[in-house]
């Protein structure tokens, strides 16, 4: 498929070097699901934007999306850190190293940072809000029908979702469950509560009442 002027539901892809060379990568270092569910991400969180009136930069908000899922990769798995932490990481050093401004750089690593940490990122710039706002919207149906389905079929037609529901949760259980201390507090925890015999969520309560201060 060609990656220069994709349109969807009125939605097309930046044709940028930038992003030519990121969806090259992305293509390259992750596979099928990862790829289609990250495009989708970026066409889902763009109408959004239009829904919500939002001025948003689409090159970086495009960036956001592409790179947001890059830390369920093997690689990654030994870090030791949340896995979105390591894809902000990555891409941060890709746009770096692409001369990107600091500016856009702390967007797109914000955005990517932040995007299972529901009920923050809707409140800052309109890049990390749609990140989120995007896959909100394909992972769990959020606003389902704040977009027509006219335009979601045309999303799906051009990116596929094939048994995605099943698919998305055996990608996020092989990413994090060697590090399942990077769920305290977060989403994912409710995934390796599904899917790992054995594993025992943190406790923010117990971890209080079980610290070293007497009182």
């Amino acid at each position: 498929m060609s990656i220069d002027l994709v349109t969807a539901a009125g939605v097309t892809v930046p044709a940028t070097q930038l992003v030519r060379e990121a969806t090259e990568l992305i293509r390259d270092t992750t596979d099928e699901l990862i790829y289609h569910h990250s495009r989708r991400v970026y066409f889902f969180g763009s109408l959004q934007g239009r829904e919500r009136d939002l001025g948003f930069d689409a090159e970086l908000l495009y960036l956001g999306a592409m790179f947001h899922d890059v830390g369920l990769n093997q690689e990654f798995h030994g870090s030791g850190r949340r896995f979105e932490v390591d894809s902000a990481d990555e891409a941060r050093r890709f746009l770096q190293s692409h001369g990107v401004p600091e500016d856009g750089v702390r967007r797109v690593w914000t955005s990517i940072a932040l995007h299972t940490t529901p009920g923050i990122p809707q409140f800052m710039e309109p890049e990390v809000a749609l990140v989120t706002a995007g896959v909100e919207y394909d992972v769990l149906g959020i606003g389902y029908d704040s977009i027509s389905a006219e335009e979601r079929d045309a999303v799906v037609a051009l990116h596929p979702r094939p048994d995605f529901k099943r698919r998305i949760l055996d990608a996020f259980t092989d990413g994090i469950r060697s590090k399942p201390d990077t769920t305290f507090g977060n989403v994912k925890a409710d995934v390796l509560e599904h899917f790992v015999p054995g594993f025992e969520r943190g406790d923010f309560v117990r971890t209080i009442q079980d610290s070293a201060w007497k009182e």
